[in-house]
């Protein structure tokens, strides 16, 4: 699975790409649909910008042969899922009485950034030691 990690992790940035671009949930209040760059009056602002931005960095640190971008995605990642839950339950969330229908793009993202993670704990490559110190 480490030897694929990297590759797994650019299909689902890729993934969370086309899930930012696809509908999130349907307002019927407002008859429109929302994504991660458009709500209405922009009132839930453009989540996907911050969330293709920290994916990106994410998944470009799996390909460097560094330990501190190997550490860096684990952070990127964490913070990644934190920043999907939180828009999960804001475009999902009921408001005024009234229930949005989530959709597909919504569940896709989550679902990316929760693999963009996983595959953060899965690096491939090993470590060396540094002979000068002892």
């Amino acid at each position: 699975m480490t030897r694929y990690s990297k590759w797994i992790s650019l299909l689902a940035f890729a993934l969370m790409i086309a899930a930012c671009f696809m509908p999130w949930a349907y307002y019927a209040d407002v008859d429109k649909h929302f994504n991660g760059f458009y709500s209405e009056r922009n009132m839930y602002g453009k989540p996907a910008k911050l969330l293709l931005v920290i994916a990106g960095f994410a998944t470009l640190s799996a390909f460097i042969k560094n330990l501190w971008f190997k550490r860096a995605a684990l952070l990127l990642g964490g913070l990644n899922v934190a920043y999907a839950i939180k828009n999960f339950l804001l475009f999902g969330s009921c408001y005024l009485g009234y229930c949005p229908e989530k959709e597909l793009g919504l569940y896709l993202m989550l679902i990316a950034s929760v693999v963009i993670f996983i595959m953060s704990f899965l690096p491939e490559g090993s470590v060396k030691k540094d002979e000068g110190k002892e």
